[in-house]
C-alpha cells in the first residue's frame, strides 16, 4: 500500500496558491473522475417483492460511502450486486468504469480481484490459523511462500495483529476476528473495499477500532469503500475524524476543525429499496424527514 497525502482534509485556500493548484489538478485527473462504483437505475425483485427500485448512485475514487438504513432496506443487497452474487432485473452496474452487469462467473472472478470484502462476522476459516486465513487468496493464486509471508505480516501490522499470526480463530475475540477479516480483505492491495455491517455485535471501543481501520484505508491508502451499517456511532466516527501520520511516523486520528471538512465521506440512506437521502452527514442531521429523524434518534 502506498501512502497518499492531501486527499482527506481540504481547507479554504487561494486558487492561485501552488498547493491549491496541485489539489485542483488532482481533481481534474481523468482516472479520478471515473467512479469506483456506479449504479444506474438498478431494479431488483425476488418473486413479488421489489428489493431495489431504480437505484442510482456513485462511489468516487478515494471516497467512503456510508450506507444507512434499517433491516430489509436493501443495503447488503447492494454489496451482493457489486460482487456479482446477484444480477439486477434492469439497470447497469459499473466497477472502475467497466460495465459488469451481464458478466459471467469467470469474468466476475477477475473483477473480484480488485475488491476486498469484509463480512459481518469476519467469515474466517475455523480450521486455518490467522496466517493461513490472511494468506488464503495468495495461496489460491499460487504465489510463492517466500512472497506470501511478508505480505501477510504487512497486512496484520496494518490491523495491529501481527502477534496473533499463529493463533486459531477460536482463540480470538470478536473484534480480533473482524480485524483479521479486514487483513484478509486487503491482501493484494485492492482499491475498493466493501464493509457489510463490520461492527455489528461489537462493544463500542472495538467498533471504533474497526472504524479507525476504515479511516486509515480512506485517508492514507486512497481506498474507495462502501460501509454498510445501521449504527450511528459509525457515522460519527467516519464523518468527523481523519487519520494522519505524525512526525514520529505514528498514525493518529484527529477531529475535523472549523475550517476543515471531510469531503471524501458521503452518506446514503436506504428505505424500502429507495434512496431517501444522499449527501453529507451535516445535511443528514438537518433533514426534516420523520423516518430519518427517528433513525438518528435510534428508535
Amino acid at each position: 500500500m502506498s501512502l497518499v497525502v492531501g486527499q482527506t482534509k481540504h481547507s479554504i485556500v487561494d486558487p492561485s496558491d501552488d498547493a491549491a493548484q496541485s489539489t485542483f489538478a488532482e481533481v481534474d485527473n481523468k482516472d479520478r473522475i471515473i467512479p469506483a462504483i456506479e449504479f444506474q437505475d438498478v431494479y431488483l425483485s425476488f418473486d413479488d417483492l421489489t428489493i431495489l427500485k431504480g437505484l442510482s448512485f456513485r462511489v468516487m475514487r478515494g471516497e467512503t460511502k456510508i450506507i444507512l438504513g434499517g433491516s430489509g432496506g436493501g443495503k447488503s443487497t447492494i454489496i451482493k450486486l457489486v460482487l456479482g452474487l446477484l444480477k439486477p432485473d434492469a439497470g447497469r452496474i459499473l466497477v472502475d468504469g467497466e460495465d459488469i452487469t451481464d458478466y459471467n462467473e469467470p469474468q466476475m472472478m477477475t473483477v473480484r480481484k480488485k475488491i476486498g470484502m469484509v463480512f459481518q462476522e469476519g467469515a474466517l476459516f475455523d480450521s486455518l490459523s490467522v496466517y493461513h486465513n490472511v494468506a488464503y487468496r495468495l495461496h489460491e493464486q499460487g504465489v510463492p511462500e517466500e512472497e506470501v509471508e511478508p505480505e501477510v505480516r504487512r497486512m496484520l501490522r496494518f490491523v495491529n495483529l501481527e502477534d496473533a499470526i499463529d493463533k486459531m480463530p477460536a482463540e480470538l475475540s470478536g473484534g480480533m476476528r473482524r480485524r483479521v477479516g479486514i487483513a484478509r480483505a486487503l491482501i493484494g492491495d485492492p482499491k475498493i473495499v466493501l464493509f457489510d455491517e463490520p461492527t455489528a455485535g461489537l462493544d463500542p471501543p472495538t467498533a471504533r477500532t474497526i472504524c479507525e481501520l476504515a479511516m486509515k484505508l480512506r485517508d492514507l491508502e486512497d481506498v474507495s469503500s462502501m460501509f454498510v451499517t445501521h449504527e450511528m456511532n459509525n457515522l460519527e466516527y467516519l464523518c468527523s475524524e481523519y487519520a494522519v501520520v505524525d512526525d514520529e511516523g505514528t498514525v493518529v486520528f484527529e477531529r475535523e476543525g472549523e475550517r476543515l471538512c471531510l469531503t471524501n465521506s458521503k452518506v446514503m440512506m436506504m428505505r424500502d429499496g429507495n434512496i431517501i437521502f444522499s449527501g453529507t452527514d451535516e445535511s443528514l442531521r438537518r433533514a426534516e424527514d420523520p423516518y430519518i429523524q427517528k433513525f438518528l434518534r435510534g428508535r
